[in-house]
């Protein structure tokens, strides 16, 4: 049972705090810079959405504004199935650019995806959702990126706005740490996935997507990348979006990880010798899906240890569990809430983390739910 405990808890202590500080330390040493130049390329926005309405006409608005050459653009709104008035809002700025918009039966974003990837015409496409507001310059900075003949895909930034309450800032500390190890691996070589609302890539480089594809941000880099190509992070291509309420995030994270076995079934080689990055998948993705069950494991072997240990364990845990649990009933400003409320929202990650293999026992689309934000969309649409 020691043994056991201690692989249990040295696993955790690794993917928490020894990962990052060994990829930190391999960045800095073998760091690859991008070559990045102005760029004149031709460029397909692809933005698919259903029931967009609160953030249509915003998000539309945000494209026009982009310090990009309009001649150079087209945009394809890909509706999935939508019922709400996201057609009538597209109509409506159809006329002040090349704007397309496809409406499509009901199935689920990678359909979505697929309709604009056999319409797009661009030399880069950029992808984009319907919520997020995007940075002035972010586009021109993404297709510099591709002066670089290696990067074949180029993610940016999504800047989550400050959040009014301790458990909103919890999951944007979570986000600050995510970004972190993101930026590291890009400055390494490449990172296993793109963030969804902001990335690009050569339209040559893009297939169409499988039926039900959950991570559509790490199907279509992890295509580029078997290819031999760099999947990067630019940090000044910006996108912002709402804080996400604990519980929106947690079937977020339901979704994306599951989608991580999703993509394994997919692409295989991820697990061997023909994915240069293996040791960073395993340590950055499927380290976390296996966390949770090094805690059961450490919980559950902490009632074999010899005394004292097994008192202090045992105590220990039960502790950080039940202050966990208490931050749901403790008032917004007590000041306990500052441990509480980041221990509460790193259980429900690992919850999102076990309920994760749900994937292998319903359909994916099950998995899809709506993302509510705060505030309330539609009232403070200005990203600065």
């Amino acid at each position: 049972m020691i043994a056991v405990f201690l692989f249990s808890v040295a696993f955790c202590a690794y993917t928490l705090f020894g990962y990052p500080l060994l990829l930190g330390l391999l960045a800095r040493w073998r760091a690859r810079p991008v070559r990045k130049a102005p760029w004149r390329a031709t460029v397909s926005v692809v933005l698919p959405v259903y029931n967009g309405e609160p953030w249509m006409a915003a998000k539309l608005e945000s494209i026009r504004a982009l310090d990009y050459p309009a001649e150079l653009l087209e945009i394809l709104v890909v509706s999935d199935g939508s019922t709400d008035g996201t057609e009538a809002i597209v109509q409506r700025f159809a006329s002040q650019s090349k704007l397309v918009f496809l409406a499509q039966p009901r199935g689920g974003k990678a359909a979505a995806l697929n309709a604009a990837l056999a319409r797009a015409s661009g030399e880069i496409l950029f992808f984009t959702d319907v919520r997020q507001q995007l940075d002035p310059g972010s586009l021109a900075n993404l297709v510099a990126c591709f002066a670089d003949p290696q990067v074949g895909v180029a993610s940016g930034e999504l800047v989550i706005r400050d959040g009014t309450g301790l458990e909103e800032a919890s999951v944007g500390l979570y986000w600050k740490y995510e970004k972190w190890i993101r930026k590291q691996l890009s400055r390494l070589d490449s990172v296993p996935g793109a963030t969804g609302c902001i990335y690009a890539m050569r339209r040559d480089l893009a297939s169409p997507l499988p039926e039900g594809t959950l991570n559509d941000d790490m199907y279509l880099p992890l295509g580029a990348f078997f290819r031999g190509y760099r999947v990067i992070l630019d940090d000044s291509a910006l996108a912002f979006d709402y804080p996400t309420p604990l519980a929106s995030e947690f079937r977020r994270k339901v979704r994306t990880l599951a989608g991580v076995y999703q993509i394994v079934g997919i692409y295989p080689a991820l697990l061997g010798p023909r994915n240069r990055m293996w040791i960073h998948f395993f340590s950055h993705k499927l380290a976390r899906l296996l966390m949770p069950w090094a805690m059961i494991a450490a919980a559950a072997a902490s009632f074999g240890l010899p005394a004292p240990w097994k008192v202090s364990a045992i105590a220990a845990q039960a502790s950080a569990y039940i202050l966990a649990l208490l931050d749901a009933w403790l008032p917004a400003r007590f000041p306990l809430k500052r441990l509480t409320s980041p221990l509460r929202t790193f259980a429900v990650l690992m919850t999102a983390s076990l309920c994760a293999l749900a994937i292998l026992f319903v359909p994916a689309r099950v998995l899809w739910k709506e993302t509510r934000v705060s505030p309330e969309p539609g009232k403070h649409q200005d990203p600065e």
